[in-house]
């Protein structure tokens, strides 16, 4: 739930939120513009503690039957949970974190003094600088290119909530340790974090731990995942995987499959295919099937031209269907999907990044009965029926299932071992020189990048 605030004012001692709820806040004209209940915004980098931390008064917002706390994020630390934040803080690395990144040195002379207000402020600080990095990845946005996931987790596991649950409980080690990526493949990239030496594959391995922040915690209890490098999709239920199917992925440059994490809403069998105006017009389909009806029918495509002269070329099911003999329909604003193919000779090539940014599977028609299966859209008669018909015919998806395109250069591959894949898009880079920045505050969780809509010109490969 996201409470939007208006702009603090110079010298304000409250703040009032549409409702009626006020808080505190020793007001700075570099404030703000937007907080979300339990949350700091780092957005410019205050030069005193107070600024940074202003107090502010936990009071219930009441929308419907929803009740959500602005909680602060500064609250009082014994010796005993500031000492227990340093060992934590201390021992970071083997996350792929940098205790540097985290005041160490500041916390440790502030326990020495003892329960101040100083201490509180540090400690809450460093912990819920923790918080971020472990929660949402420590990558700052501009550095993670073409991603267009939007990681949940900030809403559900809040700062203030984490670092109340932490103080209350005394276990700060463990209310952190909740926050870490609970796939099975991050606990494999840090067991190899912590038997290498070597500092470039430190590095490289930091980077995916990294990557695996970005995504939600909980991916869901069965989902799609494919790792673009790798040229693999996973179909994975209960973090087990039933079944892989080699993919061909975008070329690199503009047509570069982008990191989405979308949800498949039907399954199309037999699917039609509308051919981009690129194919159309550009290069001269659209006239080629008007003048040519013999040659049209054989290839499956149907033609419309309008009043305006403007020409649809529509291609039929069928074996010579660009899209093959299904298409997961997951609507997305990149038009990118997972789809069938009638080249699946390019399926035995090392270099699978061939398309134009979508996604073609192979044995997809096995994947797409599976997925009307899993989904509860149809039994497996069903699915084997319309499949087996030739007409065009969506299933709907009723059970969630994600899909999550994702980018590891560092990873378990198929056979369960850890594995490094060629950086086909130069999406390294980035990451790897974020690592040797200072952590970046007020990072979003979403990004500004252009959206590409890409029209996947299957025809041509």
């Amino acid at each position: 739930m996201k409470l939007l605030v208006g702009k603090f004012l110079a010298g304000a001692t409250t703040l009032t939120i549409a409702g009626g709820i006020a808080f505190a806040a020793q007001a700075q004209e570099s404030a703000p513009e937007n907080l979300i209940p339990g949350e700091q915004s780092q957005s410019a980098a205050p030069k005193s503690f107070d600024a940074a931390f202003p107090d502010m008064v936990s009071e219930p917002m009441v929308q419907g039957d929803l009740v959500a706390k602005i909680v602060p994020l500064v609250q009082p630390w014994s010796v005993r949970n500031a000492q227990s934040l340093a060992a934590v803080i201390d021992g970071i690395g083997a996350e792929g974190l940098d205790p540097k990144d985290y005041d160490l040195a500041a916390l440790r002379t502030a326990i020495a003094s003892g329960p101040s207000q100083e201490l509180d402020e540090l400690a809450s600080r460093s912990f819920g600088w923790l918080v971020e990095d472990l929660r949402d990845g420590r990558t700052p946005m501009d550095a993670r290119k073409q991603w267009f996931v939007v990681d949940r987790d900030r809403d559900v596991l809040r700062t203030g909530d984490l670092l109340t649950q932490a103080l209350e409980s005394g276990d700060i080690a463990g209310t952190l340790a909740q926050l870490t990526p609970a796939h099975p493949d991050y606990a494999q990239l840090k067991a190899a974090l912590a038997k290498t030496q070597d500092p470039a594959k430190r590095k490289l391995i930091r980077a995916n731990m990294d990557r695996w922040r970005w995504l939600e915690r909980d991916l869901g209890s069965q989902y799609l995942i494919t790792n673009v490098p790798e040229y693999q999709l996973r179909l994975t239920v209960n973090d087990k995987i039933i079944s892989t199917y080699r993919t061909i992925v975008g070329k690199p440059g503009r047509t570069a499959t982008p990191q989405l994490a979308e949800t498949v809403e039907g399954v199309i069998f037999n699917p039609t295919w509308t051919v981009p105006q690129s194919i159309v017009k550009g290069e001269g389909l659209g006239a080629k099937v008007l003048n040519n009806p013999g040659w049209a029918k054989a290839a499956g495509y149907k033609a419309t031209k309008g009043e305006n002269g403007w020409i649809t070329v529509v291609q039929q099911p069928g074996p010579a269907n660009s899209l093959g003999r299904m298409k997961l329909d997951m609507p997305n604003p990149h038009a990118i999907f997972l789809h069938d193919t009638p080249s699946r000779g390019l399926f035995n090539q090392d270099d699978r990044a061939l398309s134009h940014g979508c996604i073609r599977t192979e044995r997809a028609l096995e994947l797409a009965i599976t997925m009307a299966i899993l989904g509860k859209g149809a039994t497996k008669e069903e699915a084997v029926e319309v499949a087996t018909s030739g007409e065009y015919t969506r299933v709907p998806i009723v059970k969630e299932m994600p899909v999550y395109i994702t980018y590891f250069t560092v990873a378990t591959d198929i056979n369960g071992k850890l594995a490094t894949f060629k950086d086909i898009y130069g999406r390294d880079e980035p990451v790897l020189a974020s690592l040797d920045q200072p952590r970046v505050s007020n990072r979003a969780n979403e990004t500004d990048e252009e959206v590409i809509v890409i029209e996947d010109d299957l025809r041509t490969s």
